[in-house]
């Protein structure tokens, strides 16, 4: 019964205008998916996020989206937003995404990830819709790889090293389980890291930018200062990964798994060297941290599956999205 559901919902859904629900749309790659399906014309664009308000930074979608304000986590707002919102897609990228913070308070981590996960599906079981639903997992859920040097794919085991990415570990083997008991089709995608404007300068590459740009207006003397650099990162523009989750939301199969990077990695020195190559000032580079605990050093996406499903490929090249990334933090 449910195969035959999918095969009917995917034929009317080709090439047509749908009511999307977006949990997390004022976050970094939330907005950036906003803009992807706006871009697009005629679908009607819901979201729903803490705050019901949209950031200065994404202050330009203003208007063009519906916003419900509320926690994942509580039920009542959640039905509210599945009432009125009515969607046959839904994007499910909400919850806690700080790896390094997640040490220092795991149980709003689990809540965020685990927890309001659950709530979420449940209220979707409730509302007797049944839309197609993207959860957005992580590649950190893979942790090492089983062969050290080979890159990971959807049957790599999950050995998840941080508190973050074992709550999201935990949430993607659940919109599993909801597809198999309760019928929800859902669909997980493991996003591999991300870059691009408007990212939190709590991540690697946005803070070397925006020491940089803080360098070349005068603000900070010309050093840069870093922790360690001696990982290894698979590392995509978030515009790419948001083509991805369009490309899935259509084709993706319920109650499969695909991985979404570039499948290359990059040295964090590398990233940086590039970076400073794009500087207009010289500077220099200071390493004041030891590293990251719980940091897996290489992880590198296997996406045969998510090329072969959509036939998705990655448009931007390294240098412009790093250069896109500077220039945003010059502009601020």
């Amino acid at each position: 019964m449910f195969a035959l559901r999918y095969r009917v919902a995917a034929k009317r859904e080709r090439g047509a205008r749908m009511r999307i629900l977006i949990t997390g749309i004022t976050g970094f790659v939330g907005g950036h998916l906003a803009e992807r399906l706006l871009a697009e014309g005629g679908h009607e664009l819901f979201g729903l996020c803490r705050s019901g308000k949209w950031p200065k930074d994404l202050a330009h979608l203003t208007g063009k989206a519906t916003l419900f304000s509320g926690e994942l986590a509580s039920s009542a707002a959640v039905d509210v937003a599945l009432q009125q919102a009515r969607p046959e897609w839904v994007f499910h990228l909400a919850g806690y995404a700080n790896t390094g913070k997640s040490f220092r308070e795991p149980a709003v981590c689990w809540a965020d990830n685990l927890d309001a996960t659950r709530t979420f599906y449940d209220a979707i079981v409730r509302s007797e819709l049944r839309p197609r639903v993207l959860f957005v997992s992580s590649g950190l859920i893979y942790g090492d790889p089983d062969e050290p040097g080979k890159p990971c794919d959807e049957r790599t085991t999950l050995k998840p090293a941080s508190p973050y990415a074992a709550s999201k570990a935990a949430a993607d083997l659940l919109g599993y389980q909801y597809h198999r008991t309760a019928g929800l089709d859902v669909f997980r995608v493991r996003m591999f890291n991300q870059i691009g404007p408007r990212q939190s300068a709590d991540y690697a590459v946005p803070n070397f930018a925006r020491q940089i740009a803080e360098i070349e207006a005068g603000k900070r003397p010309p050093v840069i200062e870093t922790g360690d650099l001696s990982g290894h990162r698979d590392i995509s523009d978030v515009r790419d990964i948001v083509s991805a989750f369009r490309a899935l939301i259509e084709k993706g199969t319920p109650g499969e798994a695909y991985n979404a990077g570039r499948g290359r990695t990059y040295p964090v020195q590398e990233l940086l060297d590039r970076l400073v190559r794009m500087s207009r000032v010289k500077v220099d580079v200071r390493s004041t941290d030891a590293g990251r605990k719980g940091d897996t050093a290489v992880a590198r996406a296997d996406t045969t599956k998510l090329r072969s499903a959509t036939g998705w490929e990655p448009r931007y090249e390294l240098d412009q999205t790093l250069a896109d990334v500077l220039e945003w933090w010059r502009k601020q």
